[in-house]
């Protein structure tokens, strides 16, 4: 008797407006689905980055979860961090560059709290951590990668997969995770809740 066929994977809700991390799904053959949700991002007091991740991830799977119409509603929020200091997303090139002047020749740590918010109220939450090492910038690269437009809704002021991959001279941990989704952590979570697994392969 054959073996029977996976069920369908259920649609999936993801909780930011992110291209890089609906990509990374859609790469798997996940049904996706993306809404941006508000969130202040500043830390709290007090709070390390592995607290603020994680509390922004659940906050935002939460706020998502109305719009989910039965669905699993997956979020997602990564912060960089180096001695001590948690850099988000620049607001201007004047904090791009300090940001990037503040990485250079350095290792820094990439971390990203996951939150996969289900229909029935249970929420199962995640954290990857990932070291990186930049090569020493010159002032020429900063300012030219500071006017361009791909610091400017990314973490720590860059995108690895993006022209930045020029800066980064070592990775310890989870790529997907400075792309913007630690996958090997969503696969977690999925097993963890009894989701069924995607595909594993791009939808046709």
């Amino acid at each position: 008797m054959a073996n029977a066929s996976p069920g369908p994977v259920p649609g999936l809700l993801l909780a930011s407006a992110s291209p890089r991390r609906r990509a990374l799904l859609a790469s798997l053959g996940l049904a996706v689905e993306a809404l941006a949700v508000d969130a202040d991002e500043r830390p709290l007091p007090g709070e390390e980055a592995a607290g603020t991740a994680l509390r922004l991830a659940h906050a935002k799977a939460l706020a998502a979860r109305s719009a989910a119409a039965g669905r699993a509603v997956l979020a997602a929020d990564t912060i960089v961090s180096i001695d001590g200091a948690q850099l988000g997303k620049p607001r201007d090139r004047g904090e791009a560059r300090a940001m990037l002047r503040q990485l250079s020749g350095r290792w820094h740590e990439v971390l990203t709290g996951v939150a996969l918010a289900l229909p029935d109220g249970r929420v199962f939450e995640a954290l990857a951590r990932t070291s990186v090492r930049f090569a020493t910038l010159d002032a020429e690269e900063i300012e030219r990668y500071a006017a361009g437009a791909e610091p400017y809704d990314k973490a720590g002021g860059y995108a690895l997969q993006g022209t930045a991959a020029w800066f980064v001279e070592e990775v310890r941990g989870s790529v997907t995770n400075v792309v913007g989704l630690p996958l090997e952590q969503v696969r977690r979570l999925f097993r963890q809740a009894g989701l069924p697994l995607p595909p594993l392969r791009a939808p046709v």
